[in-house]
């Protein structure tokens, strides 16, 4: 090979080692001014995905809201349809015993039937109650007796 050659293509390789370190520079160069503009668009792009966030957030909030104003609004109506309901029951019933004194006391009369354990006070012609405090005075004498009875016997053992 000549030396012309030899310089030639040393040549050749010169240039392409020049164009591949400009190459290198222009990347270098461009990645510095890229990835600052790359952090504010990333950054822009982030703020916009949470105020979208947001809003659907407050969106939902508000059909939430809505749906329980709508739900609270008909339990109220039911509710008022159940008053009118009982206070037309209780009309029902108060005049079906305004004139039926007979049916008082017949039901009066069952219910003391189904209470065997409890005293009643049967009222007289005057209205006052027949008290029965002499009943209860032997109640009590009777337990102290016994009461004094079952100490004897345990003092006595």
């Amino acid at each position: 090979m000549s030396e012309k050659s030899e310089l030639r293509d040393f040549g050749y390789v010169l240039r392409g080692i020049g164009w591949l370190g400009i190459v290198i520079v222009g990347a270098v160069c461009g990645f510095m001014y890229g990835c600052p503009q790359y952090n504010v668009y990333h950054q822009r792009l982030a703020g916009e995905a949470r105020l979208r966030e947001a809003e659907s957030s407050r969106q939902i909030a508000v059909v939430e809201a809505e749906a329980k104003e709508q739900a609270a609004s008909k339990l109220a109506d039911a509710e008022v349809a159940r008053a009118r309901g009982i206070a037309q029951a209780n009309k029902i019933i108060g005049d079906s015993l305004k004139d039926n004194p007979e049916y008082l006391t017949w039901l009066w009369i069952d219910k003391l039937d189904h209470n065997q354990s409890q005293l009643i006070y049967v009222p007289t012609e005057a209205g006052l109650q027949i008290l029965e405090a002499g009943r209860m005075a032997e109640r009590a004498r009777a337990a102290r007796e016994k009461r004094e009875a079952e100490e004897k016997a345990k003092g006595g053992k």
